[in-house]
């Protein structure tokens, strides 16, 4: 081999190793696009839930972020549509997304354009999470849609196991946490996590012409729908928000008390929220209509920090 064609070959591996490196960056590039994407939608959405995240080892945040991100994204279909119909058709598209990146020898290329999707398909081929919690989180939207209020109290958990604690089993797989008392405080905080966003619910969804309470709960305290419509605020509506935010601080504490592996308890940092806001309800002697119940603490910051400090939830 003479020198030229050494130069030749030389400078052929040199362009290669050049466009292998440029698109290797570019696919970097658009991994990070992805991954702030998703954590934006959770900081414009999701604010609270989007401070906890933050605090989260490097390992576990970024699959944590597009876990919230779908979350959001499903959950907001109700609020971006009023037609029914609509909103079946958006919730049906993530319905097969997340079933075809269940298939086998799944490639990156067959999944929808979609940033967040694209994201979590990507954490489901690397953490291990289970196909049958993402599908709850859909379906627990696609009954809303339908039924519009709740019955019981009984009908509210559910909900919330579905919609809420099923976030939590997923973090916990993407933290690789195989722990039956670690699942036990995640099934308790979703409920409790859920049955206070029902609550916090009752104002915007009465100005939607929407009913969140427990019919049953209402029926027994002589409430009706009309008088939560009109936000009308008395001791029958008050003993009523009393007995569904007593429920969720039931949870609550359940939740806190059970005995989590170390790592676990950053992904259970939220409770802090949830006791804040349950906490506040009761000092405004449980005035579900209170405006001042729709702002976050300026210390929440703060206190999720101390909090993650110590390692406590």
């Amino acid at each position: 081999m003479n020198r030229n064609t050494m130069l030749n070959n030389l400078l052929k591996t040199s362009r290669r190793a050049m466009i292998t490196s440029r698109a290797l960056a570019k696919e970097s590039i658009s991994n990070k696009t992805s991954v702030d994407y998703c954590a934006n939608i959770v900081k414009q959405h999701d604010y609270e839930n989007f401070l906890a995240t933050l605090l989260m080892t490097n390992s576990i945040r970024s699959p944590a972020f597009v876990i919230r991100a779908f979350n959001v994204e499903i959950a907001r279909i109700q609020d971006r549509t009023s037609d029914v119909q609509t909103a079946a058709f958006r919730l049906q598209f993530w319905h097969d997304a997340v079933k075809d990146m269940f298939k086998a020898e799944q490639t990156l290329q067959n999944i929808p354009a979609n940033p967040i999707a694209q994201e979590l398909f990507k954490v489901s081929c690397c953490c291990g999470i289970q196909k049958r919690h993402l599908e709850k989180l859909i379906s627990s939207r696609s009954h809303i849609l339908k039924s519009k209020h709740f019955q019981s109290l009984e009908d509210i958990e559910k909900y919330a196991e579905e919609s809420v604690s099923s976030i939590y089993y997923l973090l916990l797989s993407v933290a690789d946490i195989a722990n039956v008392h670690a699942d036990h405080a995640a099934s308790h905080l979703g409920k409790a996590q859920g049955i206070a966003n029902i609550l916090r619910s009752v104002y915007i969804s009465s100005m939607h012409r929407m009913v969140s309470l427990p019919m049953d709960i209402l029926m027994k305290n002589k409430i009706s729908q009309e008088d939560v419509l009109r936000g009308v605020n008395n001791e029958n509506i008050r003993n009523v928000v009393f007995e569904v935010a007593s429920r969720a601080n039931s949870h609550l504490q359940k939740a806190k008390s059970i005995d989590v592996p170390k790592t676990a308890r950053q992904i259970f940092l939220p409770a802090i929220t949830v006791e804040q806001y349950l906490t506040k309800l009761q000092k405004n002697n449980f005035d579900i209509f209170d405006k001042s119940l729709l702002q976050s603490s300026p210390f929440l910051p703060l206190r999720l920090y101390y909090n993650r400090m110590l390692n406590k939830f």
